[in-house]
C-alpha cells in the first residue's frame, strides 16, 4: 500500500473539489443527499491515491469523472445509497429529467461519458479530452453523435434545452 504524504494539498483542494462534485452529481440525480454521499466517496478515492492524483494535469476532471461514474453506476444498479426520487408533480422539467436519464442510458458508453462530463459536469471540451485520455476531435465527434441521438429521442432542438433540464 502506498504511503500517504501529508503535505496539506488534499485539504486545500478538498473544498473546491467536493463542492464541484456535489454540484455535478446533484444535477444528474436531482438529490442533494445522494450527491453528497457520492462526492464524499469520490474524494475518498482521490485521497487514497492522492500522491498520483495530485499531480495529474486533469486532477479536477478525474475527481468529477469518478463522482459521475459512481452516480451512473448507482442509477444503473439502484445502489442503496441512492434514495428514490421524492414524489414529483407532473411538471415538464421533472418529466424531462426522467426522459433525459433514459436517453442517456441508451447512448453508447463513450458518448454518454462525454455528454455527462461536458453538459452535466460543465467541463470544457479540452478538459473532457484530458480526463478520458482522448483527442479533442474525438470528443467533438462523440458529442455530436450523442447530442444527435438525444435530440432525436427527446425531441430537443438545441443544447440550451439540455442545460435547462439538468
Amino acid at each position: 500500500m502506498q504511503a500517504i504524504v501529508r503535505d496539506g494539498s488534499f485539504e486545500v483542494a478538498f473544498q473546491d473539489l467536493y463542492g464541484r462534485a456535489i454540484h455535478a452529481v446533484q444535477r444528474l440525480l436531482g438529490d442533494r443527499d445522494a450527491a453528497e454521499d457520492i462526492a464524499a466517496e469520490a474524494l475518498a478515492r482521490a485521497f487514497a491515491d492522492w500522491p498520483r492524483v495530485r499531480d495529474l494535469p486533469h486532477r479536477d476532471a478525474w475527481v468529477l469523472r469518478v463522482a459521475l461514474n459512481l452516480a451512473l453506476d448507482g442509477l444503473r444498479r439502484k445502489a442503496p445509497f441512492l434514495r428514490p426520487p421524492a414524489p414529483i408533480d407532473a411538471g415538464e422539467v421533472a418529466t424531462l429529467r426522467v426522459a433525459l436519464w433514459a436517453a442517456l442510458r441508451s447512448l453508447p458508453k463513450r458518448q454518454r461519458e462525454i455528454i455527462v462530463l461536458r453538459f452535466i459536469a460543465g467541463l470544457e471540451e479540452d478538459e473532457v479530452a484530458e480526463s478520458l485520455n482522448i483527442s479533442p476531435l474525438t470528443v467533438r465527434k462523440h458529442r455530436a453523435r450523442g447530442l444527435a441521438a438525444l435530440r432525436k429521442r427527446l425531441s430537443i432542438e438545441d443544447e440550451e434545452a439540455l442545460l435547462e433540464i439538468r
